[in-house]
């Protein structure tokens, strides 16, 4: 049964991951070079370019003009979004309680706020003839002339810190290579996965945990991962990794995430296979599981001997159809007169085993008979089980003609014959039975049973001790010994009876008429008429 890794598409997460870091490292060197005041301004701006500060004026939330350093603060938090919206995604996360206040601003005329901590910060906001103010101060730093603002390169280290940290935290392996291989920067968890304990000075060059390690580039279209593996300087362990990469302009950026679970079940379930494989390999059924798409995914060494089909054949992993098809042309499956009923046939015979209702017993041409179920199975997989049931349905045919022997024996006889179970049930009787007490032949064995039997016999005879002594008879659990008794008809015939035990507690019960009287154990009528009539010769005589 194969296995197979769905191909995962990483490509927006890791070059989301890869592309930040970059941009910041170029942003903060781009910022960090002098500029002498040469920054696009409009020319009808109302802030010179010595206005110190980073100031911005708002008309609502429209942008009305901005200092040199409030665009280039702008231009560094983003550029997708408007100007308002740009300055509340850096202002906010360090002072949460402007957006409240600044709704009160025309009343209050001016706030200031200040976000305390390692780098403090202050903002002041003032009313100005219906225009917002808004000035950021960084009191730990002093811009030099020429150099870029401290504002905006704060913003640029912040969001560099915080990719750090965020890549730094990340439960997977990331590093960068050049196109020769060689690894140039590498994340916390991969340098503790290659035993470098100092984060600060890991040594150069940086060491190679996956050498010669051929992964397709995820920036071109989705692709599967690479497996590799690698051991850790202090551990004995192996540990597994699933790997993506993304290629930049200098070399590429790897991706390892850890697959040791995923190793661990897939090895679990090879192992569950084998032992399934084996198991299944000293079965005399003969098992076929097709999966969701139809393809013979497992099957054991009893299917080719039911089904006379190759082994290499059967490894090829064919579809359901051409399965079928080829037990067609070994003559292992019955075939209707036309192919296309058959292949209707087969049709349904997929769509019940997936319902889990198909089973059906197949007489073959051979003379074999397999007893066939269809079964579903997780995942939408279907198996089917051929059982052989040649023997069984040779032994219950053997069993059938030794029965409808012994009935012919039992119908030869001309004294009334029948049998009961322990339980009371009727198992057997013969014609002569049927014809003494006038019993429906072919329901017979499937009459009331011994309180039935035993009704009829006291309602057709005359009352007599020997039917109380019956019932005690058939219905006890001692030791029991056969014996005789007479009753008499209702006609007044006698009738002779005798009550024998059989092997596991049966009871076989016997009646026959005299010699006389016994042509062919006629109904209790009949007699009663020839009796009247020879009853009324004498008068009729006597008369003439």
């Amino acid at each position: 049964m194969g296995l197979g890794w769905e191909p995962i598409d990483w490509v927006h997460v890791f070059v989301i991951f890869g592309s930040a870091i970059a941009a910041a490292f170029l942003a903060i060197s781009a910022l960090a070079l002098p500029t002498g005041r040469s920054r696009t301004r409009p020319t009808n701006s109302l802030f010179s370019d010595q206005t110190d500060g980073t100031v911005f004026l708002f008309d609502g939330q429209h942008l009305v003009d901005a200092s040199a350093d409030a665009r280039a603060l702008l231009t560094a938090t983003s550029e997708e979004k408007d100007s308002w919206a740009s300055l509340l995604s850096y202002v906010l996360p360090r002072f949460p309680e402007f957006e409240d206040r600044i709704t009160q601003l025309e009343e209050l005329g001016r706030f200031d706020l200040i976000a305390e901590g390692p780098r403090p910060l202050m903002l002041s906001t003032q009313w100005r003839g219906g225009l917002t103010q808004i000035r950021l101060i960084d009191p730990s730093r002093e811009k030099r002339d020429g150099a870029s603002d401290p504002i905006s390169l704060r913003a640029l280290e912040e969001e560099l810190d915080d990719l750090r940290a965020t890549m730094n935290q990340a439960p997977f392996l990331v590093w960068r290579e050049t196109a020769e291989g060689a690894v140039v920067w590498a994340n916390l968890s991969y340098l503790t996965h290659a035993g470098i304990r100092d984060e600060d000075d890991p040594g150069w060059p940086l060491p190679r945990l996956f050498p010669g390690l051929d992964l397709p580039d995820l920036s071109k279209g989705p692709a599967m991962a690479r497996r590799a593996s690698m051991t850790p300087p202090d551990q004995t362990a192996t540990l597994w990794f699933d790997c993506h990469a993304i290629g930049t302009a200098t070399g590429r950026m790897v991706f390892a995430l850890p697959a040791d679970a995923a190793v661990e079940a897939e090895s679990s379930l090879r192992s569950f296979i084998q032992t399934l494989t084996k198991t299944f390999a000293h079965l005399t059924i003969g098992l076929a599981i097709f999966d969701r798409q139809r393809q013979l995914a497992l099957f054991n060494p009893a299917l080719i001997e039911l089904t006379l089909l190759s082994p290499e054949f059967l490894s090829s992993r064919p579809r359901l159809p051409a399965f079928l098809d080829a037990m067609r042309e070994k003559r292992t499956i019955p075939e209707p007169k036309d192919y296309k009923t058959w292949r209707t046939q087969m049709a349904a015979l997929e769509k019940a085993a997936a319902s889990g209702q198909y089973e059906e017993t197949w007489t073959l041409p051979s003379g074999q008979t397999f007893r066939v179920t269809g079964r579903p199975h997780p995942d939408g997989a279907v198996a089917f089980l051929f059982e052989d049931i040649s023997a069984e349905m040779s032994l219950t045919r053997r069993f059938r003609a030794d029965l409808e022997l012994s009935q012919a024996v039992l119908d030869t006889l001309e004294e009334a014959v029948a049998v009961f179970s322990p339980a009371g049930e009727m198992v057997a009787s013969n014609a002569a039975y049927g014809r003494l007490w006038q019993t429906d032949e072919d329901q017979r064995p499937l009459s009331s049973g011994f309180q039935g039997a035993l009704a009829l016999w006291q309602a057709r005879c005359a009352p007599s001790p020997i039917w109380a002594r019956l019932r005690l008879f058939v219905g006890s659990m001692e030791a029991r010994e056969s014996w005789s008794a007479e009753a008499r008809l209702s006609d007044g015939r006698a009738l002779r009876c005798r009550f024998s035990p059989l092997s596991g507690g049966a009871t076989m019960v016997q009646f026959g008429l005299p010699a006389a009287a016994d042509t062919s154990l006629e109904p209790t009528a009949a007699p009663a008429r020839k009796s009247a009539d020879a009853a009324a010769a004498p008068k009729r005589k006597r008369r003439a």
